[in-house]
């Protein structure tokens, strides 16, 4: 059945993929940016907009509904990062990555969801990831970020469901985006005498990992069939790399600090 489906970030990597799985389903796709795409999708209907102010989010919103009368699924995956030391990180760096990827997601939801629960129906689809599920050093505050979307997303699903509507997290593993070439650095880490080699070292393997990773495309898919489903999952694990999907599991299975012991081996801190 074809339904109205709006996402958020849809200038690169998953945004971009997502949006062609979902318009070859037939579906009518609304995709935002904050900047002009450098990229023509046919049928796109694409929507000017900065998570980050609640204005900008209402006004996207409300002229859809004016369009569509409705708004099926919301999938929420703008998100920004900021790579340093999580001791050195200024107030900045931490309000860009929490308004970005953890209030841009709230304020997503309170918009939209008034219409999901007038019509007793809807989808929301947050975009979190391993990081939300473990710390992951130099990414101190985007983990932060994808922990409190995490917790965000258990409550509203509680809240919700009594209307209908349903709540999915989305825990994507290493996928070669764009997301690596407009991660930001902290500046601050990179001169730090204590921090500066460690930090070379992990972003670097980081880096290898997420250029090495799945294609966006595999992640779309897997979106596509979870927007079809009548009753999806509440957590779906996306990461094609194994070692990652083991990971997850090892964390809810292993003592702390063997767990961390194996994050200091692995990521060469």
């Amino acid at each position: 059945m074809q339904k109205v489906i709006l996402i958020t970030g849809v200038s690169s990597g998953f945004g971009r993929a997502i949006s062609e799985a979902l318009l070859a389903d037939g579906h009518i796709v609304y995709g935002t940016a904050r900047r002009e795409l450098d990229f023509e999708l046919k049928g796109l209907q694409v929507k000017h907009l900065d998570v980050t102010q609640m204005d900008s989010i209402r006004s996207v919103i409300a002229s859809i509904i004016d369009e569509q009368g409705k708004i099926d699924v919301l999938i929420n995956n703008a998100g920004v990062g900021i790579a340093g030391a999580a001791e050195l990180a200024s107030f900045d760096e931490i309000d860009l990555q929490m308004n970005t990827n953890f209030r841009g997601v709230v304020g997503m939801c309170a918009a939209v969801l008034p219409y999901m629960r007038a019509k007793r129906s809807g989808t929301i689809l947050n975009v979190s990831s391993i990081g939300g599920v473990f710390a992951i050093p130099y990414q101190g505050f985007y983990s932060v970020s994808k922990f409190a979307v995490e917790a965000y997303s258990e409550a509203l699903s509680l809240e919700t469901k009594q209307f209908g509507v349903r709540i999915v997290i989305i825990e994507p593993g290493d996928f070669n985006t764009g997301f690596t070439n407009n991660r930001k650095v902290s500046q601050t880490t990179v001169s730090d005498t204590d921090y500066k080699d460690s930090f070379a070292r992990v972003i670097a393997n980081i880096e290898k990992d997420e250029r090495g990773g799945g294609n966006p495309k595999y992640l779309a898919k897997k979106i596509a069939k979870i927007v079809n489903k009548k009753s999806p999952k509440f957590r779906y694990l996306i990461a094609p790399n194994i070692i990652q999907r083991l990971s997850v599991a090892a964390h809810s299975l292993l003592p702390d600090r063997f767990f961390q012991w194996i994050l200091r081996l692995f990521y060469n801190v």
